[in-house]
């Protein structure tokens, strides 16, 4: 397997808006995130993840974007994002950007002279549409709206929306389109970031005769389309293969054997992908189906191609809540989880907060949410008759919110984030859960977290270490291989409120056992050759001798 530098490396994700308010305007910047480089460096991490900083009206918190080349106001200056990616790079850290560009903002100059006329030059740089029979082009559903169509009554055509109605998504079939995104992107390249995470970017290309569906609430028929391979290698071609970078494609809806396309290093598009068939598919925890999902990934990826390794992140609730158990366990969860992380094939994201144990929130009206694509689906069932309670309920653990809190500095007024009026609430458990009290304590989620890091970084068998899973049914325990040459670790995990016996599979009852890491002190006291009694929501590491 070829060896590369972005794949040893862990991501730290940056969501700025809630990581650090350096003016007291109740939103987070690119100034605050310069003043906690130092602490993101501490954790040991390679990558910073920047969630997108761009010209933007922010109806979807960025991803609505009106100036590719510009850094929008709240978020400071192309001067202060100049200064960040010198002091990420001096910390010997690297930087990555989000790139948008399956949809612009309606605010988009480009949009504004689409829509002026039928005739204009950039009408089809998006996608137009006449009405059939009075309505909607087809019935397709978008991610936040019951229709990927909005009427345009100055021309009396429908332009499609994959997300928000001011989310216009762009006609990659035009080749000028994709001359100007590729020209946008050797911009930030040539200003030397170190690569791009890609927002829904198989989502480019539509289906190609725009017919209804059978099913239009399952809209995988979004993504994955004819012509994506040729449009990325076309990216990689003209763009990606002349920069020393790394890129992860975000791509719902795939299989493991769809994921390898975009991956495979003999096609020449992308180095690396998210896949969802946890995150989206998967609401609660199911370790036997999880099991299954990380062997059929590794078992697809492991001759050409590269996972990633991740269970939260801006649009998932964070994941000692949902996938763990954030209150009796907390602590022991959310090293489990990191553990688990860590130490299977891919590369491990590490959302900002997650290092410390940060959890979700449970507010109880719909007016304290800021999630667009919850508001709207909270409206859509209310206006069905649904009781506006129960409504609220069941999108509750799945709202975007859950990750979006501000970052917990300390135990001060709106947990240090911010001097103001923070954009969205703090979650009122930062008076316990917060950095100012990891760093202090020796033993906290943080220093874990750091320990798993260095692991990695001095330990190749952590990322290029054959996988192997011996438990595939058990419901509680997760107990795999890495083997690299010589180097044999084991991984075992109870990822359950109870104690657990593991009986060690026969051919493993003579080995020694070294210990490598645990999350609880004084792991080594309680076990055998033979059998192992786990507590809650252990975590151990062994290197096989």
């Amino acid at each position: 397997m070829k060896k590369t530098w972005w794949k040893e490396s862990v991501v730290y994700q940056v969501y700025w808006r809630s990581f650090f308010d350096s003016d007291g305007d109740g939103y987070g910047d690119l100034k605050g995130l310069i003043q906690k480089l130092d602490y993101i460096q501490h954790l040991g991490v390679d990558v910073i993840w920047l969630n997108p900083v761009y010209d933007s009206p922010d109806v979807d918190n960025g991803y609505d974007i009106s100036n590719y080349l510009g850094i929008t106001p709240r978020a400071g200056s192309m001067d202060i994002w100049e200064e960040l990616l010198s002091e990420v790079h001096t910390r010997g850290m690297k930087l990555i950007m989000d790139l948008v560009v399956n949809h612009t903002s309606s605010s988009h100059p480009w949009f504004i002279e689409s829509r002026s006329s039928i005739n204009n030059e950039k009408r089809d740089w998006y996608i137009w549409k006449d009405a059939v029979d009075g309505k909607e082009p087809n019935n397709w559903r978008s991610y936040f709206t019951p229709s990927v169509w909005e009427l345009d009554t100055s021309t009396n055509q429908y332009y499609m929306h994959s997300f928000a109605i001011e989310q216009p998504d762009l006609n990659w079939q035009n080749p000028n389109v994709r001359n100007a995104i590729y020209d946008m992107m050797k911009y930030w390249l040539d200003k030397g970031i170190d690569g791009f995470r890609m927002d829904v970017i198989n989502l480019l290309v539509k289906p190609k005769d725009f017919s209804n569906v059978e099913n239009p609430e399952k809209i995988h028929y979004l993504g994955n389309n004819p012509g994506i391979h040729e449009y990325l290698q076309e990216m990689h071609e003209k763009v990606l293969k002349h920069y020393d970078i790394m890129t992860v494609g975000e791509i719902p809806f795939v299989t493991p054997e769809m994921g390898r396309e975009y991956v495979a290093e003999e096609n020449k598009e992308l180095d690396t992908l998210f896949h969802f068939q946890i995150a989206d598919d998967m609401p609660t925890w199911d370790l036997v189906k999880y099991k299954k999902i990380q062997k059929d990934w590794y078992e697809a990826l492991v001759k050409s191609g590269w996972n990633s390794q991740f269970l939260n992140n801006h649009d998932h609730t964070r994941q000692v809540t949902r996938y763990g158990n954030d209150e009796q366990y907390r602590e022991q969860s959310a090293k489990l989880l990191a553990t688990m992380l860590h130490t299977l094939p891919g590369m491990p994201y590490i959302f900002q907060g997650e290092e410390i144990g940060m959890t979700g929130v449970h507010y109880d009206s719909i007016e304290e949410y800021n999630d667009i694509a919850m508001i709207n689906k909270y409206e859509e069932e209310v206006n069905k008759g649904r009781n506006p309670k129960e409504v609220i309920q069941s999108l509750k653990l799945l709202s975007r919110d859950n990750s979006r809190t501000p970052v917990q500095w300390d135990d001060t007024e709106n947990a240090g984030f911010t001097q103001g009026t923070p954009w969205i609430k703090v979650n009122p458990n930062y008076t316990k859960i917060n950095v100012k009290t990891a760093l202090k304590d020796p033993n906290s989620i943080y220093y874990y977290y750091q320990k798993l890091i260095d692991l990695r970084k001095n330990n190749e068998v952590m990322v290029y270490g054959q996988y192997h899973d011996l438990l595939p049914e058990d419901t509680n325990l997760y107990v795999y291989t890495r083997v690299l040459d010589n180097e044999k670790w084991l991984v075992i995990l109870n990822h359950s409120d109870e104690n657990r016996v593991l009986h060690f599979p026969e051919r493993y009852k003579n080995n020694r056992f070294k210990q490598i890491i645990g999350n609880y002190e004084d792991a080594e006291s309680h076990s055998t050759k033979e059998i192992m009694n786990l507590r809650p929501h252990e975590a151990l590491i062994y290197q096989m001798i």
